[in-house]
Parts: structure tokens; sequence; C-alpha cells
């Protein structure tokens, strides 16, 4: 049993590449209505991306209310290159027996432009492998930890993490250009329930995940923060995914 969270749909993607390879069931913990019975579960397993060298806000919630049980557990974090101690303090929360970082195309389009298609076809290919690999040890209830925390670690993911929780998930940066055509599809897939939609466009509350999922699904680019994303490129993986793949 796999729960994830997923911004742009890495996470999302990984975890439904594991449900399919262990024949296992892959849960979004933004649309779950009640939790599944676990008593059951071969393996209890998370897959979330990596914010600010941490564990997103509802991930770590919802860890928290998920029941113990005797059960082989891993989790899997998505990151652009390095992940600190997201791992190691997720797990104070959750125990796993097994932990893995897992490199996917950039999304944060607020630090840095989105990759060229090659590199992101690539990532998604050595990606692919990778959880091929991934999964035949977790059947194997194989113990271990495999994440690249990168250096700084300690300090990335207990004060830059901390001050991105305080600071950075402030909507305020957020605003449509003419372009913005109140389709109203941001509100609908904000996992945060942070967007409603008003005549004049979407209005976001004052705080969200930071998932930039609305950023990047605008379907007219019409979405930015600040001036840090004007000009920028957009991520969604299933741009970049065969049409009959998890």
């Amino acid at each position: 049993m796999i729960f994830y969270f997923s911004g742009t749909g890495n996470s999302a993607w990984c975890a439904k590449q594991l449900a399919h390879l262990m024949d296992d069931q892959a849960y979004d913990i933004t649309t779950l209505t009640e939790i599944p019975d676990i008593q059951n579960a071969k393996q209890i397993g998370f897959v979330f991306p990596v914010y600010a060298w941490g564990t997103p806000a509802p991930m770590t919630e919802f860890a928290k209310k998920l029941e113990h049980i005797k059960t082989f557990t891993f989790g899997v974090c998505t990151c652009g290159s390095e992940s600190g101690k997201t791992m190691q303090h997720f797990s104070k929360i959750y125990p796993l027996d097994s932990s893995y970082s897992l490199v996917m195309p950039n999304n944060y389009i607020i630090g840095a432009d989105i990759e060229n298609e090659n590199v992101i076809l690539e990532k998604i290919d050595i990606a692919r492998k990778e959880l091929k690999k991934i999964s035949q040890e977790i059947l194997q209830h194989k113990r271990g930890y495999h994440v690249l925390e990168g250096s700084w670690a300690k300090l990335k993911s207990n004060l830059v993490n901390v001050g991105f929780n305080t600071f950075a998930r402030s909507t305020k940066p957020f605003w449509t250009t003419a372009a913005c055509n109140q389709c109203g599809i941001c509100a609908a897939n904000c996992p945060a329930f942070a967007i409603t939609l008003s005549e004049k466009g979407p209005i976001w509350k004052k705080t969200c995940f930071q998932c930039m999922r609305c950023l990047n699904a605008c379907p007219n680019q019409a979405i930015q923060y600040g001036k840090s994303t004007e000009g920028k490129g957009r991520y969604i993986i299933q741009h970049y995914l065969p049409s009959d793949e998890y």
C-alpha cells in the first residue's frame, strides 16, 4: 500500500510505477476521504517530493495520523538533486525500514528554468530503471538507506526548511496575466484548496503548499510568481510520458 503526495506529477508517477511493479495500490493522500484499511498490507510506502530539503506539510500531517502496524515500511522522496535529512526526519514521524531518494526533472521554476526536453526524458528514463530496482528490494523487504543527502544536509533540513515553511509558503507573489481566461483548472486541481475563482480570475488564500501545480499546469501559462517565473517554461510530467504509461 503506497501513499503519495505530488505537485506536478513526479511523485505521483513514481508511486504508480511502484504500485504497478509490485502489484500494489497507490493512493493520493489529498483525495482520500478516509484512510484505507492497512492491517493486511504487505508493505506500507510513502512517496513525496522534497520541499526545501524537507517533507511537504500534507505528507507530514498524514503520516502523523496513520496507524503504526507491524509490516515493512519504505519511503521514496523525489528531488532535483539532493534531499538533505528529509528521510531521516520523516522516519521519526513514521519509522521506515528502507529509504530512497530519486532524482527527477526540475519543476520548481521559482528557482530555475525547466531543463531541456532531452535532459527531462533522460532523467525520467533513469528513474524508470531505478524504480524497477527499488521495487525488487521492497518486495524482498530489504532494509537500507539509499539517499543522497548532499552537503550541509543538517543545516538545510533544519534552518532552511523552517524558513521555507514559515515565510516562503505565502501566496502573495502569485498573480495572473491577461492570458487568464478563468478556466478554473488551477482552483479545481489545487491540493491545498487554496484557490477560488472570481470573475477576474483566481484568488489565493494566504498560504499554500508551494507545490507549483497551479502555475505549471495552467494551459495558458497565465499564472506567475513574482517576477521570477516570467519567461520560463512550465513542467508537468504527463507531457513527457507515453500515453499508456502509469
